[in-house]
């Protein structure tokens, strides 16, 4: 990301933002609600066109395509929305199944096969024909990870994917990630906001605030940071009411 900008109305959510993001690295992003981390990631999804400045997917600008060029880039895409997104409609199977049939043209078979695999890979061998209200909050969150790695993605977009977990499953889809990572090598971004927990699994963390990426480093650089707002966020620390009011 180079210089990237963007504002709604009179309200700048991003102002010359600066991040790269390491090829098989996960790198997760992470700052106060309402700060522009679902707006940064819906840039590099190339869901929104910044007002100013780019992002780079391997020296080619998004920002710049349109069509089937843009969709070329996003088929090397997987995405876990925030919430899961899944289809109330169909079987946990056709969920997983439905972007090998809008992105790709497979025999039936051979869906049916990736399927499996990425239901596996997630440990639901047996969910696959009960629909997402059928299971638990934490099958469906991991029901959502297989659909975003069922087209083999290089890169994967995760969208705070434990909102509405409790910590024990925070950790367990916490370490479902980092497992799949190191088994299929995607360089993965993630938005969170579950401190201390993503500092387990990042090998960077970006703090966003006001528009800009304020700190950069690894788990251990920005726990030691001394900037404040970074000392702040992750202490959990209130931000001082204006008039000295409590």
């Amino acid at each position: 990301m180079e210089r990237l900008s963007k504002a709604f109305g009179d309200n700048a959510v991003l102002r010359d933002l600066e991040l790269e993001v390491p090829t098989g690295s996960i790198t997760i992003i992470i700052g106060r609600s309402g700060g522009g981390k679902s707006v940064l990631l819906r840039h590099l999804i190339g869901l929104l066109r910044p007002d100013r400045g780019r992002v780079l997917v391997d020296d080619v600008d998004i920002t710049r395509l349109r069509g089937e060029p843009l969709d070329r880039v996003r088929r090397r895409y997987g995405v876990v929305f925030q919430g899961g997104a899944l289809f109330d409609s169909m079987s946990c199977a056709d969920n997983v199944a439905f972007p090998l049939r809008e992105k790709l043209r497979l025999p039936r078979t051979e869906v049916g096969r990736r399927v499996e695999v990425a239901l596996a890979q997630v440990g639901l061998e047996s969910i696959g024909t009960k629909y997402p209200a059928e299971v638990s909050g934490g099958m469906r969150k991991r029901v959502a990870i297989a659909r975003a790695l069922v087209t083999e993605p290089q890169i994967v977009f995760f969208d705070e994917p434990t909102t509405g977990l409790d910590p024990v499953l925070v950790n367990t889809i916490h370490g479902l990630i980092l497992d799949l990572h190191r088994r299929l090598g995607f360089t993965a971004v993630m938005v969170s906001h579950e401190i201390p927990e993503i500092f387990g699994i990042a090998d960077r963390v970006a703090m966003l605030h006001e528009g800009r990426i304020v700190a950069v480093g690894t788990p251990a650089a920005i726990q030691e940071s001394e900037h404040p707002v970074v000392r702040q966020f992750i202490k959990g620390e209130p931000e001082p009411v204006s008039g000295g009011r409590a």
